[in-house]
């Protein structure tokens, strides 16, 4: 079986490729440009598959413009004509649309009868539906239904080309929104839901999270995740006698807007919104009342006027939301997918519900979409060209960092043991742009910490700054320490000793350079003082002395420092603890921010609110500090990993670390509540 396949090096034709890839034989050909044949063969290396062979031409040309020999060669050995190169993005304009959308798939079609393919598959939309109001089911099509933008009409006419003048064969597929990955959150482009991320997270950093924001019911709309639009349309397209048929890859259940906006925002720790007008009670007596004099649907009609859009470009466009994705926020249409969920049935390829996944796809957005920072020209002119030497960049808060710093025009240095993930960022931070360096190290051996002190200062053209990053967190109380001094060594090996090794050893290159500024990832734990973590607090707590006493020595050289006393992160460190899964964490992206900002500003602390707080109650009233943290030690028993065990899976590992009584539980969360960010 062989496949012909456009629009691969886009965002669903990569997933569809390697579901191609995993399940299925024969060649799979795909159309690139000749300037793009770089891209493609990195892409092909990805995927890991010789099966994929690049096939030059243009979407803007007959026939795709390929080689009449090469479609010669191969005429009648297609079974499948996917295509999948076209515009989603409702903020196109109507030549952008037309070119890409209409004559892409005349020519696509033009290709695929010359080579005389099996079936010729489309990929269309749930805005050929247009502004239809009502149930949309999968037979439906040509229903007089208004096509509101350029995006909309060409779905529709495309579709219609297909339908009307294909002399091959044909399946349609209607996606609805598709976003990221539901298990990795990969995600290649700002669309859809992704327009609200920038206001989304402005509101998290400005506002409380149990702050209740007003809002309006915006109707319903339809998301679905990148790997159920690849996988189902990998089975669909393989299933017998269905040619000639269309398939809605929506959500069976529309989403109102209010409740996918708030998914976002509890998994931003944002606050939410409530609607304080119900749609039961709207859906009564507004029942009545014609359709267009509905207030969702005047409030539409207005949104889409010239005036109304200038001043929302004005407005909410500067944080990155266009007035024309504004007007399209919900779907007038409820999509029925009863044709195709029949057709899934037995395969186990449904749709998650965007609960179990809105987390995924925020932290991938914050960690590498998020473009703030090389939006911030206080970020671009502090870190500009400059060597930014990053510990523990393998992963968590290291590697965030790392892409931030490249955002903003940087040059990250990565550190870490593990050499191949290191390459894997760097990969990606050249894949956007930018240039980084990779010096593998074990940080916990000091003389390998002299050999990167010496390969940094030959090969770099600067140090400016440097990151202690790297870390290693014990949570063990001091009775089940008794035999476990090794835990108090290494973690004073890598937190203290390592760190500071690094910063002597690049201290002559700084007095040198009359310049530099060492950032400190220290805890909130210096502060609070929280129990179990003995030989964790008191590494940092060494490294934030060492540096206090040394800052006075080199800051007439210009050689800086900051401590930033980090609270809880939700990094793999934190991992084996199974409480902290219920626990309030910022993100490492979050974390990242912090660190960007330690970098940016330069001041000698970074501390939070509930940190200095706890480092006031620790002078004032000691003794009342202990027995709030006694308390802390009562409730909070010692992880499994702690007590030396290795329970059978993550809920036995759970389940060991949970209180015996529910009066207990609730005094956890309370204490974690009250004291957000200190790790218990």
């Amino acid at each position: 079986m062989a496949y012909f396949v456009t629009g691969a090096t886009g965002f669903i034709g990569r997933f569809l490729i390697a579901e191609l890839i995993d399940h299925r034989e024969g060649p799979i050909h795909v159309l690139c440009r000749a300037s793009s044949l770089g891209r493609m063969e990195a892409l092909i290396r990805q995927w890991g598959s010789d099966r994929v062979q690049p096939v030059v031409g243009d979407l803007g040309q007959p026939g795709l413009g390929v080689d009449p020999e090469w479609v010669a060669e191969h005429a009648g050995s297609i079974d499948h004509f996917f295509h999948l190169a076209a515009i989603y993005d409702i903020t196109a304009d109507d030549a952008t649309n037309d070119a890409m959308n209409i004559d892409g798939t005349r020519n696509a079609l033009a290709l695929a009868e010359a080579l005389d393919a099996g079936c010729f598959h489309q990929v269309s939309s749930v805005a050929a539906a247009g502004d239809y109001h009502g149930r949309f089911d999968e037979t439906m099509f040509e229903e007089g239904q208004p096509l509101p933008s350029p995006y909309h009409r060409t779905k529709y006419e495309s579709e219609k080309i297909v339908r009307d003048e294909s002399a091959v064969p044909w399946r349609v597929y209607r996606p609805a929104i598709v976003v990221g990955h539901s298990e990795t959150g990969a995600m290649d482009k700002i669309d859809g839901p992704y327009y609200l991320f920038p206001l989304i997270k402005r509101l998290r950093d400005n506002l409380p999270s149990w702050l209740p924001l007003v809002g309006v019911d915006l109707g319903d709309t339809n998301v679905v995740p990148v790997d159920y639009v690849a996988k189902a349309m990998d089975h669909l397209g393989h299933l017998p006698d269905r040619d000639g048929e269309a398939f809605h890859l929506v959500n069976p259940e529309p989403q109102p807007v209010v409740d996918m906006v708030n998914a976002f925002c509890a998994a931003a720790g944002a606050p939410r919104f409530a609607t304080p007008v119900s749609r039961n009670v709207t859906a009564g007596p507004l029942s009545l009342v014609p359709r267009p004099l509905r207030p969702l649907n005047l409030m539409t009609a207005v949104i889409r006027t010239a005036p109304a859009q200038l001043l929302l470009d004005q407005t909410l466009g500067r944080l990155g939301l266009p007035a024309e994705a504004l007007a399209h926020t919900s779907f007038p249409s409820v999509f029925d997918s009863r044709i195709t969920e029949k057709a899934l049935a037995g395969s186990g390829i449904s749709v998650p519900p965007l609960e179990t996944y809105v987390r995924t796809l925020w932290s991938y957005w914050e960690e590498n979409l998020d473009d703030t920072v090389g939006r911030d020209p206080k970020a671009r002119a502090a870190l500009k060209d400059k060597t930014v030497v990053i510990t523990g960049a393998s992963s968590g808060i290291g590697k965030v960092v790392a892409l931030k710093v490249a955002q903003a025009g940087g040059i990250p240095v990565l550190v870490a043991r593990g050499k191949e993930k290191l390459e894997e960022t760097k990969a990606v931070i050249e894949g956007r742009g930018g240039q980084a360096y990779v010096f593998p190290c074990d940080l916990s051996d000091l003389e390998a910490i002299d050999r990167l002190c010496e390969q940094l200062v030959a090969e770099l053209p600067s140090v400016d700054y440097v990151i202690n990053n790297a870390g290693r967190s014990i949570r063990r109380s001091l009775k089940l320490s008794q035999d476990r001094f090794h835990d108090f060594e290494r973690t004073m090996q890598l937190n203290y000793f390592g760190a500071i090794r690094l910063v002597m050893g690049l201290m002559p290159q700084l007095h040198a350079q009359r310049s530099g500024h060492i950032v400190n990832i220290s805890s909130i734990g210096v502060q609070t003082n929280p129990p179990r973590f003995s030989a964790y607090v008191a590494s940092k707590a060494a490294l934030d002395a060492w540096s206090n006493v040394v800052s006075s020595e080199v800051v007439g050289h210009g050689i800086t420092f900051t401590n930033v006393h980090m609270p809880l992160v939700r990094t793999p460190m934190i991992a084996p603890t199974k409480i902290y899964d219920k626990f309030p964490t910022i993100s490492p992206a979050q974390a990242a921010d912090t660190v960007i900002k330690a970098l940016v500003d330069k001041p000698h602390e970074i501390n939070t609110a509930l940190g200095t707080a706890g480092e006031l109650a620790h002078t004032i009233a000691p003794r009342a500090a202990f027995r709030v943290l006694n308390l802390a030690y009562q409730v909070f028993p010692d992880s499994a990993a702690a007590k030396g065990q290795k329970p059978a899976s993550q809920a036995a590992a759970a389940a060991e670390e949970a209180p015996a009584e529910n009066r207990r539980e609730t005094e956890q969360m309370l204490l974690a509540q009250l004291f957000r960010g200190v790790h218990w």
